[in-house]
């Protein structure tokens, strides 16, 4: 797999996904992932828990309506899109984390279905590029202790272990750091768990 990843506007590419803007069109693909279990049981507080599309339609709707920052930070959520099929595949996003909103979040989830294909790595890989391109210079990622997977894409992504910490959320999480000049030293490639 590539480091490829092209950047138009908001609208990210990659050699196999897109990552767009979600629309409340997306709200059924989108409960695949944020009503999902296995996923949610990740997110709370950060993402209440969500049980039918009306409830996704109107999360959907505040994102949509309500960025996730300051203007003039490259912040936002993102639908990940599977460019061979069109199918929605998961969610990432860059969000300032509590308290201060100081620390700018890689956030990635993606539908079961997804799991083990690299979309995660590769678009929190070009999520990372966007960022970096529009002045960030460091990106973290805050992973819930016993969260595997989510630790295994912080790593491919080139993310170090950086310690825990309660600062954000008021969860005990494990966090992890990009850094613009480390960007490129990931490994996209799935590993043999993921395949």
């Amino acid at each position: 797999m590539t480091h490829d990843v092209t950047i138009v506007g908001t609208t990210i590419r990659t050699p196999r996904l897109r990552l767009r803007a979600w629309s409340v069109d997306d709200a059924s693909d989108a409960l695949e992932i944020y009503g999902s279990p296995e996923v949610s049981r990740w997110l709370a507080p950060a993402v209440p828990e969500v049980g039918d599309v009306r409830q996704m339609r109107a999360l959907l709707d505040d994102w949509i309506v309500s960025p996730p920052g300051p203007p003039g930070r490259p912040v936002g959520r993102w639908a990940i899109q599977e460019l061979d099929t069109g199918r929605v595949a998961g969610s990432c996003q860059l969000v300032p984390l509590p308290p201060e909103g100081d620390d700018l979040e890689l956030g990635y989830q993606l539908a079961p279905w997804a799991w083990g294909r690299g979309y995660g790595t590769e678009a929190g890989h070009a999520l990372a590029h966007y960022a970096f391109t529009n002045g960030e210079e460091e990106l973290f990622a805050v992973v819930r202790p016993r969260n595997t997977r989510g630790e295994r894409v912080a790593r491919r992504i080139g993310m170090e272990w950086t310690g825990e910490t309660e600062k954000y959320y008021g969860l005990r999480l494990q966090v992890f750091r990009l850094r613009k000049a480390d960007l490129d030293n990931s490994s996209l490639a799935p590993g043999p768990v993921e395949r």
